[in-house]
């Protein structure tokens, strides 16, 4: 069989392979949203695939919308050339439990996938053209974290954001310049209201992208190239709203294994693909259950009935404290830790990590023990409940192929909030925080994880990360095995705010993480046995 609209008249063979499939018009949804579209969402990639198409195929079956989603590339335009037309834009979506059950279904709410790219002509015009249209109420983005920024850490505009700043509305490249041209063929034609969501796995997303649109459009007001009413538009909203959301759903890469027992199902061509802009996808997602979706509830156009399919619709203040629930004490802090420790431990997989324990004695004493302490406790989900699950259920599910390595991308960015929110809040509630044990031994991990090499003494390699250059610079000169090669190297690391969102020695734990550091460095061995010491 193949993942096509035309297969899935063959109801009972996809039965027969225990596979569910749409049990409403999967044409008929597409010709309906292509009449009259009611959503965009930008950055079709595997969450948005399974998550967010998920959410809207489900209030089709219900009966609560007659529409998908309009499913817009502005990156990678091979995800929407080798992933979607080939399969009429359907998804196979695999949802991989504890028990080592799998549910298995096809999606059918993407109805359409578009590149929004100004070169295609034709792909252009269509997208202005239901940026045009009146009854169109809210565009979604999964973008990740960068895909919002417009300046480097110097300030300045990065390089591919100047020519967007100097050639306006009419060639743009990049998602922020792309989606600000749209807002402004919108507000050039009828000025309608619109939500303009980030669904993205970021603090404060709706703010950094309202930034991020409101600072193109004033360069191209600035330039004579945008009226300049069109930022009263942007910054009415009443006309346009920014709605802050909190997103969760662990979503690794597609598994080779996945695709080899779909095909000996009987599905065809299931293997992923990697683009030549390194995204890795494939007609199926597989993901794990549990997910979390909570969005500010403020669409000037109205919106899908998105609290049928399980989103959470509430304020602004709520939805951030439930990001900052998970992110500082329920599961970022956590999987950073566990992701620093794999790749020095000698681990691949995250569940594998978590029979282990000294490392399980971590994550538990990082998050039930010292983060629930000062926990953001958001009224609208539990926090015991969600650490409880995160640690019980979520991390140690093994059929979820996700990997340390792969966690510990970009950690330099991370550790500020992950960590440093909860090392502030104790400074603030105790005046100090020094009597932090776990999370001390998190940081140490990481600053061991940037030596290069791991507890055999063998090399390893550092996930990407912005500051590996800066950072392994100022450690060069430690080497295992030689604990006063430390010296004062540490200092200038832990004593800065840019990274840890306060100064370690002023809150009492600086000393602590170079005496955990130190220990950990004292030859082959040694991080575990620090391990065994400390947690």
């Amino acid at each position: 069989m193949k993942l096509c609209r035309e297969a899935l008249k063959d109801a009972a063979a996809w039965r027969q392979a225990g596979i569910a499939v749409p049990s409403y018009d999967v044409a008929a949804v597409a010709e309906n949203t292509k009449k009259a579209p009611t959503w965009v969402h930008f950055g079709v990639g595997n969450i948005f695939r399974i998550f967010i198409g998920g959410i809207a195929d489900a209030l089709i079956a219900d009966g609560k919308a007659d529409k998908g989603i309009v499913c817009a590339e502005t990156f990678d335009y091979d995800i929407v050339n080798k992933i979607y037309d080939p399969y009429d834009n359907l998804v196979l979506a695999v949802t991989l439990k504890a028990d080592g059950s799998t549910d298995k279904r096809v999606l059918g709410s993407l109805a359409e996938a578009i590149p929004a790219s100004a070169k295609s002509e034709k792909s252009w015009e269509r997208l202005k053209e239901i940026f045009r249209d009146p009854g169109l109420q809210m565009i979604s983005f999964t973008v990740t974290e960068k895909g919002y920024a417009l300046k480097g850490s110097d300030g300045n505009y990065l390089p591919f954001v100047v020519p967007d700043i100097e050639n306006g509305p009419a060639a743009p490249v990049g998602a922020m310049a792309v989606v600000t041209a749209m807002l402004y063929e919108r507000y050039q034609n009828g000025a309608a209201p619109l939500a303009v969501v980030s669904m993205d796995n970021c603090s404060h997303n709706g703010e950094k992208l309202q930034s991020a649109v409101t600072t193109m459009a004033k360069e191209w007001i600035g330039r004579s190239l945008a009226d300049e009413a069109f930022m009263g538009y942007l910054t009415d909203e009443t006309k346009v709203s920014f709605p802050w959301s909190m997103i969760d759903k662990i979503t690794p890469r597609p598994s080779t294994e996945i695709a080899d027992a779909l095909e000996a199902d009987g599905i065809e061509a299931m293997q992923p693909v990697v683009t030549e802009k390194h995204t890795y996808i494939a007609p199926f997602v597989n993901a794990e259950g549990p997910q979390y979706l909570v969005i500010e509830d403020k669409f000037p156009n109205g919106r899908p009935a998105l609290e049928a399919a399980g989103v959470y619709l509430t304020d602004r203040d709520t939805v951030n404290e439930v990001e900052r629930m998970k992110v500082t004490t329920c599961l970022n802090p956590l999987h950073t830790a566990l992701a620093v420790y794999g790749c020095t431990l000698g681990y691949t997989s995250i569940a594998a990590e978590m029979q282990d324990t000294e490392l399980v004695k971590l994550v538990n004493g990082i998050g039930p023990a010292e983060g629930m302490k000062v926990v953001c406790d958001p009224g609208i989900l539990s926090p015991d409940a969600f650490v409880k699950e995160v640690i019980e259920e979520r991390l140690p599910n093994k059929f979820i192929p996700d990997a340390p390595q792969r966690i510990a991308c970009d950690t330099s960015q991370k550790v500020g909030i992950r960590y440093g929110e909860t090392i502030k809040s104790y400074v603030e509630k105790y005046g100090t925080a020094e009597s932090l044990r776990y999370i001390p031994v998190a940081l140490a991990g990481w600053l061991r994880y940037l030596i290069g090499v791991d507890d055999e003494g063998k090399e390893i390699e550092l996930s990407p990360d912005p500051m590996v250059p800066e950072l392994t610079e100022a450690l060069s000169g430690i080497t295992l095995g030689d604990p006063d090669s430390v010296g004062d190297k540490l200092k200038p690391i832990l004593s800065n705010a840019n990274i840890f969102g306060t100064d370690l020695y002023a809150a009492g734990i600086g000393e602590k993480v170079e005496a955990i550091f130190k220990e950990e460095l004292a030859g082959p061995g040694a991080i575990r046995a620090t391990l065994k010491k400390y947690v």
